[in-house]
């Protein structure tokens, strides 16, 4: 076997390439976006960069066939609560059904974190956000969601049997469209809309500083500070929303206010690997034009749960039932979706996890994202609950 390191255009094509020799004859795989793919290594685009750097290699046989790959990152601002050692990353993880070939990757991948001062590696993962390409799929081997990763079942064994543990389970929930709320939503519902402080709107891509300015402040108030992230500027979030635009369905799109204060918000997307599926890894002048006709023409049936919070004062108070109920008066009665899905809800966040079961959603798929001590002497400890 020989490893190669991704330094120049040939080498980034086959790092691009093994995923799809190793993945194209599976009936439900979707090939990503080359350009997805790219942009997480390109310094121009991940701000990821700044705070850390990665490597990527390329396996293959001694008749020069593709059969593996790996990325390795290093971020200084990883860290997840409780830990106690600094913790680098492994991820875009494609290997054949071979423990040498993938303990190779993993062992190459261990000695460059080694060098960089970490003492374990969390996998598979992504160089940035959590949103995408973040864990090993193990349950729910069907079409995957945009951003998600899509592996044979066999690579949970190349990790286990290599020594990694599973650090969290993220689980995703699903449900058909047409799905009554439980009565609870509806009675919490009433006793909110009693009182005119309280209202919920989806929004108008027209006035997207409006929403971005609200989202800001929600999720500041909300998320900002856990696990000690940073707070957003209503740039930054204007910037995701304009970035969303394109894709964005109004209608689908939720913010509760109470004296025209934002205090909730709940964002979802059209399935997007339901028009990407169709484009071989591109997205170039022609691929735009298919994905807007299929859009006008409604052809994608299924949405994706992308963001729900409740800024800390209104939580318990029916403010997301209210929002909710709203939202699917429209949702339900006016729009071709038949089938909704929850992004990711890690198994630390039982919260969340409630809140999705109470919909009346049912777990779809699991992914886990694994932990590897380099001190195999370690007590090694899951991801704490919240």
């Amino acid at each position: 076997m020989e490893l190669v390191i991704v330094n120049n255009k040939k080498t980034e094509k086959q790092f691009l390439d093994t995923h799809v020799v190793l993945n194209k004859h599976i009936p439900e795989w979707i090939r990503p976006l080359d350009k997805d793919i790219k942009q997480v290594f390109d310094p121009q685009k991940n701000k990821a960069f700044r705070q850390g750097e990665c490597i990527r290699w390329i396996l293959k046989d001694n008749n020069g066939k593709l059969i593996g790959r790996i990325a390795a990152f290093v971020n200084k601002k990883y860290r997840t609560k409780g830990d106690t050692q600094p913790t680098g990353g492994v991820g875009f993880f494609d290997c054949i059904d071979d423990q040498a070939a993938a303990n190779l990757l993993f062992d190459t991948a261990r000695d460059w974190l080694k060098e960089r001062g970490m003492e374990a590696m969390d996998g598979p993962i992504n160089f940035g956000e959590r949103d995408r390409w973040w864990g090993l799929l193990v349950e729910g081997f069907y079409e995957p969601l945009y951003g998600m990763n899509f592996n044979p079942p066999y690579y949970k064994q190349l990790m286990e049997t290599y020594g990694f543990q599973p650090f969290f389970d993220q689980i995703c929930y699903s449900m058909g469209v047409d799905t009554q709320l439980q009565e609870k939503f509806f009675s919490r519902h009433a006793a909110l809309a009693k009182d005119p402080a309280y209202r919920a709107e989806y929004i108008n891509k027209k006035n997207l500083e409006k929403y971005a300015g609200d989202f800001t402040t929600i999720y500041n108030k909300a998320w900002a500070r856990h696990e000690g992230g940073k707070d957003i500027t209503k740039q930054q979030a204007l910037n995701i929303f304009k970035q969303m635009a394109p894709a964005m369905d109004e209608k689908i799109v939720w913010f509760a206010y109470h004296n025209n204060e934002p205090v909730a918000c709940w964002l979802n997307l059209p399935e997007l690997n339901q028009f990407f599926k169709h484009m071989n890894g591109k997205f170039g002048v022609l691929q735009k034009l298919q994905f807007l006709y299929m859009k006008l023409m409604k052809k994608c049936k299924k949405f994706t749960g992308i963001v729900f919070g409740v800024v800390p004062e209104f939580q318990g108070k029916g403010v997301d039932a209210f929002m909710i109920v709203e939202g699917a008066k429209v949702i339900q009665g006016t729009l071709s979706y038949r089938q909704y899905e929850l992004q990711w809800i890690g198994d630390f966040n039982p919260k969340m996890l409630n809140i999705a079961e109470s919909l009346g959603t049912k777990p779809s798929r699991k992914l886990i994202t694994y932990r590897y001590l380099f001190d195999r002497t370690k007590e090694f400890k899951r991801h704490p609950i919240l």
